[in-house]
């Protein structure tokens, strides 16, 4: 009745299926965890760079990528300025950018300015002033993309 499932009188059949645990790992479950947190961290990433908080002007550019080594210029909407996440005093930012150390091809890193849309153009091409007499010649301007 067992018709060969035990190991006597099975023949081949029997030895063949006494082989040891399956070393086999079924990895999907890892994958799908990875993609999520890999969803999770392209969510949050670019909230985390933009530490103050602007309006920024709104535009149908196509987005650039951002490069490593490049600095982030803020102007609020009260005119204060921020090198990175770090208000500046007035007259300080010229200090500032001196002080920037050069890229490893020995060129100055290239300035992500972002400023508000409320701003006043002649704010704004002051502190692009600085940039340029600093020797800061390559000056992205970031506005927000709109979807239409």
């Amino acid at each position: 009745m067992a018709m060969g499932m035990s190991g006597g009188g099975g023949g081949r059949r029997g030895r063949r299926r006494s082989r040891g645990p399956m070393a086999e790992i079924n990895v999907t479950p890892l994958v799908d965890v990875m993609l999520v947190l890999l969803i999770i961290f392209m969510v949050t990433a670019p909230l985390l760079k933009a530490a103050v908080p602007i309006e920024l002007p709104e535009t149908r550019a196509k987005a650039m990528s951002e490069e490593q080594g490049q600095i982030v210029i803020t102007l609020s909407r009260d005119g204060a300025v921020y090198y990175e996440a770090d208000e500046l005093a007035p007259g300080e930012l010229p200090d500032r950018l001196a002080a920037t150390p050069a890229g490893p091809d020995g060129k100055p890193p290239l300035v992500t300015l972002r400023a508000d849309k409320a701003l006043d153009y002649g704010r704004v091409m002051e502190v692009m002033g600085e940039l340029n007499r600093a020797g800061f010649t390559s000056i992205s301007l970031v506005t927000d993309v709109s979807g239409g």
